[in-house]
C-alpha cells in the first residue's frame, strides 16, 4: 500500500487545482454576463461598470436576466458533476451518471406532478422531485442486485430501462396536460435555465452549499469505497452508513436542481471523466475540481445555447446532449472487454 499523502502536500494540491480552475471559471462567467441576444455587448457593459454609462436597461439585463441565469448554471453544473462523481465512486462504474441511471428522470416525474398540481417550486415541486429520484434509485439498485460478476453490466442496463420507463411516464403526464403549462413543461424537459429568478436561485444555493460541504468532507471516504467495502471496513470506515449518506445527499442535490432547471443530460459524465484523466482518482481533488469545472462547463453550454441560434435560443439540454452523448458512446466502447 502506498504511503498516505501528507496533509500539507494535499492542501497544496487542492489549492493548485482551485487556483488553476478559478480564473477559467471566472472568465466563462464574465462571458456569460457579457454575451447574449439583447445587443448589449462587452463595450456597453464595460461602459456601465466603469460608470461612464448609467443605463437602467443594462442594469436590468445584467442583474435580472443574465446574472441569475449564470448563477443557476454554476449551481446546476456543480451539482450534476458531483452527482456523477459520487455515483461513479459508489457503484464503481465510470458510466454511472444521474441522467443515464434514470435518477434525473425520476426527479422529473415528481417535478412534473408538482407542476400539474400547481404547487410552488419550493418546497412542493422540489419535495416531489426528491421522492421521485429516491424511488427510481431504490428501483435501480433492486434491479441491479444479484451476481457480482454481472453487477456493472446489469446496473447500466437497469438504468437504461428505468430511464425509458421514466420517459414514458413523462410523456403520459405531458399528454394529459391541456392548459398553458404544457409549453413550459416541454421546454423545461429539454433543460432550461431561463425560468428562475434571482430569489429562487439564491434559495437553491442555500440548500446546495451544505450538500457540497458534506461531499467534500466525505471525499476521502469515497477513496476508501473504491477499495471495496471489506477493505474500507478494515480501515475503519462504516461503508454502509457512508453509502446511505452519499446516496441521500446526492439524490437531494440532483432532484433540487432538476426541479429548477429541467433535464440536463450527461453533465455528470463529461466533467468527472475529464477531471479524473487530469488529476487522477483522488476524490479529495476531484470534488472541488468537479464543482468548479462542472459549473464553468454548464455556463459555457448555456452560453452556446443562447448564442448559436440566429433567432431566439435553444434549451441548454440540447447542447449538453450533443457533447455528452458521443462521449458516452466512446466510453461505452472503451469499457467493453
Amino acid at each position: 500500500m502506498s504511503p498516505p499523502v501528507q496533509p500539507i502536500n494535499r492542501i497544496a494540491k487542492m489549492a493548485t487545482v482551485v487556483l488553476a480552475l478559478l480564473p477559467v471559471v471566472l472568465l466563462i462567467v464574465v462571458l456569460g454576463l457579457c454575451v447574449g441576444s439583447t445587443g448589449v455587448d462587452f463595450d456597453a457593459i464595460y461602459q456601465w461598470f466603469s460608470g461612464k454609462e448609467n443605463s437602467q436597461m443594462i442594469s436590468d439585463i445584467i442583474w435580472r436576466i443574465r446574472f441569475p441565469r449564470v448563477l443557476l448554471a454554476l449551481l446546476v453544473g456543480a451539482t450534476l458533476s458531483l452527482g456523477g462523481l459520487v455515483f461513479q465512486a459508489i457503484l464503481k462504474n465510470p458510466l454511472a451518471e444521474p441522467y443515464i441511471l434514470g435518477v434525473s428522470g425520476g426527479a422529473a416525474i415528481g417535478a412534473i406532478i408538482g407542476i400539474i398540481m400547481g404547487l410552488s417550486r419550493f418546497p412542493g415541486v422540489s419535495l416531489l422531485a426528491f421522492c421521485g429520484s429516491m424511488a427510481t434509485l431504490l428501483l435501480l439498485l433492486l434491479m441491479a442486485s444479484g451476481r457480482t460478476a454481472l453487477r456493472k453490466e446489469s446496473l447500466l442496463l437497469s438504468g437504461v430501462m428505468v430511464n425509458a420507463f421514466c420517459s414514458a411516464v413523462i410523456m403520459f403526464l405531458v399528454s394529459i396536460t391541456q392548459d398553458s403549462r404544457l409549453h413550459s413543461i416541454l421546454f423545461w424537459l429539454m433543460g432550461d435555465l431561463s425560468l428562475v429568478g434571482l430569489d429562487q436561485t439564491l434559495l437553491l444555493g442555500a440548500f446546495l452549499l451544505p450538500c457540497f460541504a458534506v461531499l467534500f468532507y466525505l471525499s476521502n471516504a469515497m477513496n476508501l469505497l473504491l477499495l471495496g467495502k471489506e477493505s474500507a471496513r478494515t480501515l475503519g470506515l462504516n461503508a454502509e452508513a457512508v453509502t446511505v449518506v452519499l446516496l441521500v445527499v446526492t439524490s437531494f442535490m440532483v432532484s433540487s436542481t432538476v426541479s429548477f432547471s429541467g433535464l440536463l443530460g450527461f453533465v455528470g459524465l463529461v466533467m468527472p471523466h475529464m477531471m479524473r484523466l487530469v488529476l487522477g482518482p483522488d476524490h479529495r481533488l476531484l470534488v472541488p475540481a468537479c464543482m468548479l469545472g462542472g459549473g464553468g462547463y454548464m455556463v459555457l453550454c448555456d452560453l452556446l445555447a443562447r448564442t448559436l441560434p440566429q433567432h431566439g435560443e435553444m434549451p441548454a439540454g440540447v447542447v449538453t446532449a450533443l457533447i455528452g452523448a458521443p462521449l458516452f458512446i466512446a466510453l461505452l466502447k472503451r469499457a467493453r472487454p
